[in-house]
């Protein structure tokens, strides 16, 4: 499977996802910096975490109009899988190709630890590799994870399915004291009407290898690539 990374000011974690990409498609991603004006032709494109142009205005709000995404939102409108990771997500919701925002998380403080996710969908390109309702571990690191949508919106996403990840305690239970940043319906992760963009707050690739201490995110990977190879 062919990838490309891309890579803004202020990203940080775009050399992890890299690994995890090398690591599970024997692959190493094309990283493409922000200025560029065109992607390779590739099967993945990942938009990964960190602070891009350090948060400014709002979080993803400058990057969303860098050079390289009139291409990445081309091809997302052509079907080539996209996943924003973090301040992937709140990219991606500022470029208009999934809805909602991405607010200050409750409390106003910098959340950085390890939640359990519930997987809602298993059936997206992105998650087939796991069970329906399965809960996985995954970290978070981020102040600005709080998603916001209209009450429209929200009905919308549960209606058609597209609410793939949720905030769960370990049996599962969707509750708020599992829910790290306060998030409208305790979600995590969406996909757009297509189901080839995913946008989530927590970092599957920070937990793909034993080193990392378990691999409950290498299945997302996993699923791409039997997506692709399908």
């Amino acid at each position: 499977m062919k990838s490309a990374v891309i890579v803004f000011p202020g990203s940080n974690r775009d050399r992890d996802m890299m690994d995890a990409l090398t690591w599970i498609t024997g692959t190493p991603p094309v990283s493409v910096w922000y200025a560029e004006d065109k992607v390779p032709d590739v099967d993945l494109v990942v938009l990964p975490g960190g602070f891009s142009y350090g948060d400014y205005l709002r979080s993803g709000a400058i990057a969303a109009r860098a050079p390289v995404m009139p291409d990445i939102i081309a091809k997302a409108d052509a079907g080539v899988p996209v996943l924003g990771v973090c301040n992937g997500f709140q990219i991606l919701t500022e470029a208009g190709l999934l809805p909602g925002a991405l607010m200050r998380n409750r409390g106003l403080t910098f959340v950085c630890r390890e939640v359990n996710l519930k997987i809602d969908n298993a059936e997206t390109l992105f998650t087939r590799a796991y069970e329906p309702g399965q809960v996985i571990r995954c970290p978070v690191a981020h102040h600005d994870g709080n998603y916001f949508a209209d009450t429209e919106t929200l009905d919308r996403l549960e209606g058609e399915n597209r609410i793939v990840f949720r905030y769960a305690d370990a049996d599962g239970g969707i509750t708020d004291a599992a829910n790290p940043n306060g998030s409208q319906r305790n979600i995590a992760g969406i996909l757009n009407e297509a189901g080839n963009v995913l946008g989530m707050m927590p970092h599957p690739e920070n937990l793909v290898a034993p080193h990392q201490g378990g691999t409950d995110g290498r299945a997302l990977f996993a699923s791409l690539v039997e997506a692709v190879a399908a």
